[in-house]
C-alpha cells in the first residue's frame, strides 16, 4: 500500500478544492485475479500516484485486494503481495467507506467466478460501491447477473463471444463505458483513460491533465473512443466515407448487406466505394466485407462452445459448405479445426 504524504506540509500548494479533498483521500481497492494484465493494473494505478505527484497532496490512497493473503502471478509470471483480502473488505467495518473498487481479471476468466468472488462483489454492489471491470473482468461482472441492462465494454477481442453469451448487456466497442454503479474497461492501456476520468471527476480537470502532460500522453481520451480502428486500416488520412462504409460491414455481420446498400448508406457510388476500397485496402468491398464476418466467427469459434452451424449463421452463412470454404480461405484452416485449438476451459458457463 502507498505510503501517505504529509498533508499540512504541502496543502498550501494546492487549489482550495483540491486540499479539501486530500483531508480524506479517495480509497481505491484494487483486486487483482491470477493471471492478470500487469499492464492494465499499472496503467490503472499509476495516474493515482501521478496525480497526487503533480499536486503534492496525497489526494488518492489504493491497496492491492486478493481472494486470500497469497501473491497473486500475473499473466508474465510475476507475482504481486496482497495488502488486504476479500473477506477482510467485507468484514471490518474500516473497509466500508471504499471509493472505488476495480477488479482486474486474467485468464481464463470464464472459470474465476467462485462462489466466494460472487458473494463477495454481490455484497459490495449492496453496499453501493462503484465497481470497475478493467479487461476481461467484464465477463465476471455479466456472470453475476449485475449488468443485466447496463451499458458495458470488453476487450475488442472478447466483444463477439461476449455480445452472444450475455444477451442481456448492452455491449459497446467503446474504451471504457460508465452506466450507473459501474464502469467497465477495455483494459491494457485503456486502463489509464478510466483512471484519468475518475481522477478528473474527483479533483478536477486541471489535475487530470497535468497527469496526462507528466505521462507524456497527449490528452484525455472520451470513453467512446472506439478501441481499434475499423479491421484492415492501418494508417490515417483516409477517406471518412470508406471509414463509414468499413463500420457499417462491421455492424451488419448477421445479416449482410448488398454492397448498392452498403455504398448507399456510406453515401457514395458503387464504384466509388470499388475505388476507394483498391487504393487504400487492396481488396473489393465484397472480399473485405468477407474477411470481416470470417474473423467475427473466429472469435465466435474461440471464445464460445456455439455449435460450428450456429457460428455460421451468426455470422451470415446460410450453408455450412459455404461457411467453411470461406473460413478456410482466409483462417488457412477448416472451423472444426479451429475449434480443436481451443483451451479445454472455454465452456463453462457458455452456448
Amino acid at each position: 500500500m502507498n505510503a501517505p504524504a504529509n498533508i499540512s506540509a504541502v496543502k498550501s500548494l494546492a487549489t482550495p478544492e483540491i486540499s479539501a479533498a486530500a483531508d480524506r483521500p479517495f480509497d481505491l481497492v484494487v483486486l487483482v485475479l491470477p493471471g492478470f494484465s500487469h499492464l492494465a493494473l499499472y496503467a490503472y494505478i499509476e495516474p493515482f500516484r501521478i496525480a497526487n505527484t503533480v499536486s503534492r497532496l496525497p489526494l488518492f490512497r489504493w491497496r492491492i485486494a486478493g481472494l486470500d493473503a497469497r501473491p497473486v502471478q500475473g499473466a508474465n509470471g510475476l507475482a504481486i503481495s496482497i495488502d488486504v483480502t476479500i473477506d477482510e473488505l467485507t468484514s471490518n467495518p474500516e473497509n466500508r467507506r471504499v471509493g472505488q473498487l476495480a477488479i482486474v481479471a486474467g485468464e481464463p476468466v470464464e472459470r474465476q467466478l467462485t462462489p466466494q468472488l460472487n458473494g463477495f462483489l454481490r455484497v459490495m454492489a449492496r453496499r453501493g460501491v462503484p465497481m470497475s471491470a478493467v479487461g476481461t473482468a467484464t465477463w465476471l461482472l455479466a456472470q453475476t447477473g449485475l449488468l443485466a441492462g447496463t451499458r458495458c465494454t470488453i476487450h475488442w477481442s472478447r466483444l463477439a463471444a461476449f455480445s452472444e453469451v450475455f444477451n442481456q448487456a448492452c455491449i459497446r466497442d467503446s474504451l471504457f463505458v460508465k452506466h450507473g454503479q459501474f464502469s467497465t474497461c477495455a483494459g491494457e492501456l485503456a486502463a489509464f483513460d478510466l483512471a484519468v476520468d475518475l481522477i478528473a471527476s474527483q479533483a478536477g480537470g486541471f489535475t487530470a491533465q497535468e497527469v496526462c502532460r507528466h505521462a507524456t500522453v497527449e490528452g484525455q481520451r472520451s470513453g467512446s473512443n472506439r478501441q481499434t480502428g475499423p479491421s484492415g486500416l492501418a494508417f490515417a488520412g483516409v477517406s471518412d466515407k470508406l471509414l463509414m462504409a468499413m463500420r457499417i460491414m462491421e455492424e451488419n455481420v448477421e445479416f449482410p448487406l448488398a454492397m448498392d446498400e452498403v455504398a448507399q448508406r456510406a453515401g457514395v457510388s458503387r464504384r466509388q466505394l470499388e475505388r476507394l476500397f483498391a487504393s487504400h485496402i487492396g481488396l473489393p468491398p465484397v472480399r473485405h466485407y468477407l474477411r470481416i464476418r470470417t474473423d467475427h466467427a473466429k472469435r465466435l469459434i474461440e471464445g464460445t462452445r456455439m455449435p460450428i452451424i450456429d457460428v455460421a449463421m451468426a455470422c451470415g452463412f446460410m450453408s455450412a459448405s459455404h461457411f467453411a470454404k470461406c473460413f478456410r480461405a482466409f483462417n488457412g484452416m477448416s472451423p472444426q479445426k479451429c475449434r480443436g485449438t481451443v483451451p479445454a476451459w472455454v465452456g463453462p458457463g457458455l452456448r
